[in-house]
């Protein structure tokens, strides 16, 4: 039998998304009422576990967060315990294992389970951490990419979903006006979610996903054959880890990174400046970048945010770990972060909502 829970903790890694506030509230506030459990704040992520910061959450800390955008805690993308950058007197960054450091100060909080907020790297991490080196986790899934495995939908994708369905409608109008081709470039990684659902959802005209081949011939015969028949415009939704022909992913620049991550982003200007000279279209680009990530979540991302962390905190509170909280057909269920952990969710070629887009009128450059 598990030893029953007296503190827990609760750190946010990765990249911040809305909907973060409203998880650490539900499983505070849950873990508090219900369980009558404490509460440690890890800051920064992992990099708090390492370094040994945290702070105790009481039930007035997490009181009137609900709609605040980022995480009160703070997070941090790099911070690997089993691959920690370290700067060495000559200047070369090497990474080392940390993960001695992570497993003795929760001995030394006295924790009985790690709540760990997002996405595949800090999940993976989270499960390692379980394995090599025992400690208690429970995850929640967490990105705008949608990439989870395990999970039909993770918080913060449907905010991200509708700021860029938004920024899509706004450069209709000036695509519109000015007879252009306009480049929208969302976030998504590998996974192309975030640039299918905004696309269809915005009425893009051509819809690139890193799951899907294309070709600049055929993206341009989409664009001209509009131009055409009257349509003197062209909307163009394109997912930052598209692989362009000839050139792969665009990476804006190589990062020193345990987790062999570059930095994506520039698809959009290259795709941009090509189409324009093949096709003689006029064409612009916006980026939209991290705009993605900010601001107060949608209302359905708070509610599923509070469903999970209210899930999170009854697995920690009554024991039961080594499992992410998942949305399964409308139910939240546990699932072994064993079958988590190094995967992704992409989009699959015969998804539903390719053909539908298809049906509709959109074209994927094939």
């Amino acid at each position: 039998m598990p030893m029953a829970a007296k503190r827990i903790g609760i750190l946010t890694g990765g990249g911040d998304c809305p909907g973060l506030n409203a998880v650490i509230r539900a499983v505070a506030k849950t873990a508090i009422l219900d369980f009558g459990l404490e509460i440690v704040g890890m800051e920064d992520g992992y990099e708090g576990l390492i370094e040994h910061r945290s702070r105790p959450l009481a039930y007035n800390n997490v009181s009137g967060i609900l709609s605040e955008g980022g995480t009160i805690l703070g997070t941090s993308n790099r911070a690997n315990p089993f691959g920690f950058p370290v700067v060495r007197a000559d200047g070369e960054t090497v990474f080392e294992d940390r993960s001695d450091l992570v497993r003795d100060y929760v001995k030394e909080l006295d924790l009985s389970c790690l709540v760990c907020i997002g996405g595949d790297g800090t999940l993976t991490i989270a499960h390692r951490l379980m394995e090599e080196c025992g400690v208690p986790c429970v995850g929640v899934p967490k990105t705008i990419d949608n990439d989870l495995y395990g999970t039909d939908v993770t918080f913060g994708f449907d905010t991200a979903r509708q700021i860029a369905t938004e920024a899509i409608d706004r450069l209709h109008t000036t695509a519109q006006s000015h007879h252009r081709a306009m480049v929208i470039e969302v976030m998504g990684r590998n996974a192309g979610w975030l640039a299918l659902e905004a696309g269809i959802a915005g009425g893009g005209d051509v819809i690139l996903l890193p799951e899907l081949p294309h070709s600049l011939e055929a993206i341009c015969e989409r664009l001209v054959s509009r131009s055409r028949t009257g349509r003197r415009f062209s909307i163009v939704v394109v997912s930052e880890g598209v692989e362009l022909e000839g050139g792969g992913q665009v990476v804006r620049c190589e990062v020193a990174d345990s987790m062999n991550a570059a930095r994506l982003g520039g698809v959009g200007d290259v795709l941009a400046a090509r189409i324009e000279e093949a096709s003689g279209v006029e064409t612009r680009v916006t980026v939209l970048g991290h705009l993605l990530r900010g601001g107060t979540p949608s209302s359905a991302d708070r509610v599923l945010a509070t469903r999970y962390g209210r899930e999170a905190a009854v697995c920690a509170g009554t024991g039961r770990h080594g499992v992410m909280v998942g949305l399964h057909c409308g139910e939240i269920v546990p699932v072994p972060l064993s079958e988590v952990a190094g995967r992704q969710r992409l989009v699959p070629p015969d998804h539903h909502l390719i053909a539908c887009a298809r049906s509709v009128g959109a074209s994927f450059g094939d």
